[in-house]
Formats: structure tokens, C-alpha cells, sequence
């Protein structure tokens, strides 16, 4: 039972593709290799016939990338077989997402460019006269037989009436953009306003399914598209008064000036389309003209805002026929209504104050405080007395800066200003919260604490027992500077400062942890009371107690480290008596030890006979 697939493993490499498994066996091998031509032949194309005929005919991918004299040798490049079932048998070269569609003779471009290959290479997308040459069955996973013709993949949207060369108009980038299409090369070449007609607009939607026409369309007469205003009351054609520059302009009315009516056409009523005025093409119905209003009632822009005035609200107080804009309302006039221009409003533009509601601009506007038209910046801080919300106590017509409150006005204040607080910007203080940055600036203050505006530097060392977030800064500080320590009375914390001490600086005693902090590392509470606490022990421990720390108060003062007030007689064993008293101490304390890189006078063990310190 082993023998068929020992002896097929010593000739097959490996089992076939999943496309190829049907030859898979040994009977089946010279269908497809060439047996004794020496060198490797295969016969790939007696199978792939599609191949063959694109070979033959120099078209197509593979006519440009098979060498054509040994087309069989060369398919093993990209179609590699007997490496299993599951192996693809194609092998893109670089990889199929860089592939470069170049080498088919259809370039890539535009839209196409950002396409899946699956997009176009479908079976509904290939001729029927190509898919009859086709050797696969399943002609979905093909790439071959594609047409260039665009119709071949989109559908027709003109349906037939443009013929089938879509490139003639249209290119790769988008559908709606036509470089190749010239309306003037056509019968109808476009002029005047004609030029800035939308395509739609004449070319319109019909049938079923819906198709934009632009084939057999009438435009031997303007009545083709255009409506007659006259209602055939000119027999003549268009073309006799008009041009396709615009309906206004008229070119050939012999005889007739409208400057010998009553209304002589003046200003931007020289350009206004005949019909505007005489509606339904009746050019002998008498129009009345003696107010602007008389045919501007209706689309009155002011919708009436100006009826009370003693002419009725007519325009020509505003307005002449030269335009609607620029008014002839000037701002001398402005300074005769009820609300004056002074200071920035002279330069504030008319629109600012002036605006649209509802599409109509507003004129008649209340006026009585700033924040009818301002909006309160100050979120209503100043709404209860004594200002009640009106800028005026504040503030000018002048500017909004400066403001025209004074230092003598912060005095009476319920924060008069003392010591370096006058010398401080208004913004130092008043500014948004700290907890809300995009808030206005604070003006009342419900706390206002020296906490309220200052960090604490002492992290709350110095708060009342009753309340941690109530500081006595002024226990220590004043308003003048920060630095200046003159209420402070350092004997109240137990430790009165004597002697040398008066003259330190607090941060010798007091020091950051880690050193190199500020002053919000200091803890005051902790400060050292024994002297080995801030000094170094000029006798390395010789005279330290059980607590590790020198009695140095024994032998030296606050106010000096020498002369000391040590008694040898009653702090020693030896007394001193005779001429010992007048003997100075290095004499006796000669001998010395190395501590840290100093010397240190050695005390304890100092000798007592006579003939310890006396030879001979």
C-alpha cells in the first residue's frame, strides 16, 4: 500500500496547487513537463491559451515582462507550483500592493489610482468574446481581459447621446470635471451671460430612468428657453432690443428715451430691468413715483422704523439713487438723535451697534444703560450697590481703559490699600480665580485674608488652633514687606534669642528639607533647642550626655564661644591650686586626635601625676 506514494515522492517535489491538484499523480506529469530535452521545458501555454493569444499578440501585462523566445521557462518566475495545496501559485513581484499597473499598458490615474484591484477585475467587467478564451473556470479570479473602454466598468449617464469616448469631455481626477469638453466648439457657442449659466439650467432632467439631455435640444429662438415678459406685445425678435450681454441692456429701441418721461432714470434706476417697474410688460399703466416708498414699500428693508419721523420714513433723507449704500446719514446728523456719539462711539462702526435681527437691521435701539449694547464683563460683581450695575463709575465713553476708579476711591473700600498694597497693579490682585482661569477678574472678595491672595509659604504652621484655614500673618509680617519681622517676638515660642543669636539670620536656624528647597520646606516647629542641634561639636562627643548632645552651657554663652565660663576646680577631679592656675590650657590638653579631617583637643584622659606632665 506504500509503493504508489514512495515511488511518487521520488519524483515529485511536493503536491501541486490547489488549481493544478487534478495533475497530481505520475501519469499526469508530461502533461505538463517537456521529457527529454535536456534542459527544463514546460508547457504551460499548451493549457493557458488566453496567455498564448495575449504572447502572440503583443498585448497585455505578460507580453511585456515574458521573455518571448522561451515564454514556458520564464512562467516559473511568478507561478511556482508543487509546494502544497494552499500555496499561492502567483507570485507578484515586489509584492501585490506594489504592483505597478504600468506594465499592463493601462496606467493608473486620477480615481483609479486610489482603487482596489477587486473593484474592476470582475468576471461582469470582461467581454464575452474574452471570456470564451479563458482556460479557468471560475473567471472571477482573473485579471485578464479587462477593456479599456470606460463604458465596459460605469454605466453611461448620457445614455448613448455622447457617444462612448467618455476621455472626449471628462478625465481620471473627477466626473463632474470636463478639461476636454469646449462649448464653443458645438452648435450652440455660449456668449454674454450665457457663459455664466449653470449647465442645468438648459440642459435639464427627463425621461425614465432620468437623464440629463444634451442632445437635441431647440435653441433657434430665444422663445426655445425664455419666457416672452411682453406677452407678444413686440412682434419683433428678441434680439431687436437685447443681447445675451444682459436683459437690462438694451440696444435697439429706436425713438425712445425715458429721460422725457416724468421719472427720468437716474443712479441705479438706469440699470433696473424694464419689467421690475412695468409689471406684466404694460408700458402705458401710469406708475406712481413721487415717494420711494411708492414701489419700495414692499421690500422696505427697515421694516417701518422710521414711519414716525414727519416724512413718513422716506428714504430720500438716508439714501439717493446712486445706491442704497453709503447712507448720506452722517455722523453729524447722528449727534441730533437721542443718543449722541461721544468719545469711541465716534469711531465704532455703524453695524456694530446697528445689527440684523430676524434679517431686518435694527435702528430704534434702547440706549439708557452700557449694557444694552455691552456685555457685562464683570458677571454682574457690581450689580448690588453702590453702582447698581451701571459702567458709569468706573468707566468713560473715552475707553474702557483706564478706568476712572481711583487709589483715593479704593480707600473708602472695605480693602483700603496700605503699605506696599498701593504699589501693586490692579490685575496683581484682581484677576480670574485660580479655580476657574477663563472667569472674569474678581472684584469682591468674600474672603479677604492675606491666604486669599498669598500661598501660604509655612504650609499651615501658623494656623489658629480653633480653624486651620484662619493665618495670623500679621503676627509676624506687615503690609510694608514681606520681610520685615518686626512684630514678631521669637521669646514666645520658648526659645528667647540671647547674646550672638540675636544676630543670626533666621535661615541659619531654620533650614529647607531638602537643602536645596525653598521656604515652604522649612519646618519652624522642629527647629533644634540643643546647641548640638544647629553646632558642630567642636570636642567630637567627648563631653555629650546620654542624649547624644553636649552640655555646652556648662562651659560657653550665647554670647561668645570664648572666654568660657568653665571652673576646672568643680567640673574636674583636678584642681587647679598654685602655679597650675596661671599655666594656659595647651600646656596640659596638648594632645590631639583627627576627627573628619580637623584636630581635636583631647580632654578626657588628661593625666594626673606630677610626673605625667613634670620629667626628671
Amino acid at each position: 500500500m506504500l509503493a504508489a506514494p514512495l515511488a511518487l515522492a521520488q519524483f515529485s517535489p511536493g503536491p501541486l496547487a490547489r488549481a493544478h491538484q487534478s495533475l497530481d499523480s505520475l501519469s499526469q506529469c508530461t502533461g505538463c513537463h517537456a521529457v527529454g530535452s535536456g534542459a527544463p521545458q514546460f508547457k504551460c501555454l499548451d493549457c493557458h491559451q488566453e496567455i498564448r493569444q495575449r504572447l502572440a499578440g503583443r498585448r497585455g501585462y505578460h507580453a511585456r515582462v515574458v521573455d518571448t523566445s522561451k515564454p514556458s521557462q520564464d512562467c516559473i518566475r511568478c507561478h511556482t507550483d508543487h509546494v502544497g495545496r494552499d500555496f499561492p501559485i502567483i507570485t507578484w513581484p515586489g509584492g501585490k500592493e506594489a504592483f505597478d499597473h504600468r506594465e499592463t499598458g493601462y496606467p493608473l490615474q486620477g480615481r483609479h489610482a486610489a482603487i482596489e484591484c477587486a473593484r474592476c477585475h470582475k468576471k461582469e467587467f470582461i467581454p464575452s468574446e474574452e471570456l470564451r478564451t479563458f482556460a479557468v473556470k471560475d473567471a472571477s479570479r482573473t485579471f485578464l481581459g479587462l477593456s479599456q473602454d470606460c463604458l465596459r466598468c460605469h454605466p453611461d449617464a448620457h445614455r448613448g447621446q455622447l457617444g462612448s469616448n467618455c476621455l472626449n469631455c471628462h478625465a481620471f481626477d473627477a466626473w463632474k470635471q470636463t478639461p476636454g469638453f469646449d462649448h464653443a466648439k458645438t452648435r450652440f457657442p455660449l456668449t454674454g451671460l450665457h457663459q455664466k449659466t449653470l449647465c442645468e439650467q438648459c440642459h435639464r432632467t427627463a425621461g425614465s430612468p432620468p437623464v440629463t439631455q444634451y442632445a437635441g435640444l431647440r435653441f433657434d429662438t430665444c422663445a426655445a428657453c425664455h419666457q416672452d415678459p411682453h406677452g407678444g406685445a413686440f412682434r419683433g425678435s428678441c434680439q431687436s432690443c437685447h443681447t445675451t450681454g444682459g436683459w437690462k441692456q438694451i440696444s435697439r429701441l429706436p425713438g425712445f428715451d425715458h429721460a422725457r418721461t416724468r421719472f427720468p432714470l437716474a443712479g441705479k434706476h438706469a440699470a433696473v430691468a424694464c419689467a421690475a417697474c412695468h409689471r406684466n410688460a404694460d408700458f402705458s399703466r401710469p406708475l406712481a413715483h413721487a415717494q420711494c416708498l411708492d414701489c419700495h414699500a414692499a421690500d422696505d428693508p427697515h421694516r417701518g422704523q422710521f414711519r414716525h419721523q414727519a416724512d413718513g420714513g422716506d428714504c430720500s433723507f438716508c439714501h439717493t439713487e446712486a445706491g442704497f449704500t453709503p447712507s448720506t446719514f452722517t455722523l453729524d446728523r447722528h449727534q441730533t438723535t437721542p443718543y449722541p456719539l461721544l468719545g469711541k462711539h465716534r469711531q465704532v462702526q455703524c453695524d456694530q451697534c446697528h445689527v440684523s435681527r430676524q434679517q431686518v437691521v435694527q435702528y430704534r435701539l434702547p440706549h439708557d444703560q452700557c449694557r444694552d449694547c455691552h456685555s457685562d464683563v464683570h458677571d454682574g460683581q457690581f450689580d448690588a450697590q453702590p453702582f447698581f450695575g451701571r459702567c458709569e463709575g468706573c468707566h468713560s465713553v473715552d475707553g474702557f481703559h483706564p478706568s476712572t476708579f481711583t487709589l483715593a476711591l479704593h480707600q473708602e473700600s472695605r480693602f483700603p490699600l496700605r503699605g506696599a498694597h498701593v504699589a501693586v497693579m490692579c490685575s496683581g490682585c484682581h484677576k480670574p480665580s485660580r479655580a476657574a482661569p477663563d472667569s472674569p477678574a474678581l472684584f469682591r472678595f468674600a474672603d479677604r485674608s492675606c491666604t486669599a491672595c498669598h500661598p501660604d509659604p509655612h504650609q499651615g504652621q501658623f494656623a489658629s488652633p480653633r480653624t486651620a484655614a484662619t493665618l495670623h500673618c500679621a503676627s509676624c509680617h506687615t503690609e510694608d514687606s514681606w520681610q520685615e519681622m518686626t512684630r514678631y517676638n521669637h521669646a514666645a515660642t520658648g526659645f528667647p534669642l540671647l547674646g550672638a543669636h540675636r544676630t543670626t539670620a533666621c535661615r541659619q536656624c531654620h533650614l529647607p528639607d531638602p537643602a536645596d528647597a525653598g521656604i515652604q520646606a522649612v519646618t519652624f516647629s522642629l527647629a533644634p533647642r540643643e546647641c548640638g542641634g544647629c553646632h558642630e561639636d567642636a570636642h567630637a562627643g567627648q563631653f555629650a550626655s546620654q542624649n547624644g548632645f553636649a552640655p555646652c552651657a556648662n562651659c560657653h554663652t550665647e554670647t561668645s564661644w570664648e572666654p568660657t565660663r568653665f571652673d576646672h576646680n568643680r567640673g574636674t577631679s583636678f584642681s587647679l591650686i598654685g602655679q597650675h592656675e596661671t599655666v594656659p590650657c595647651e600646656d596640659c590638653h596638648a594632645r590631639q586626635m583627627r576627627v573628619a579631617d580637623k584636630s581635636v583637643v583631647i580632654y578626657k584622659g588628661t593625666p594626673h601625676a606630677c610626673a605625667d606632665c613634670h620629667s626628671n
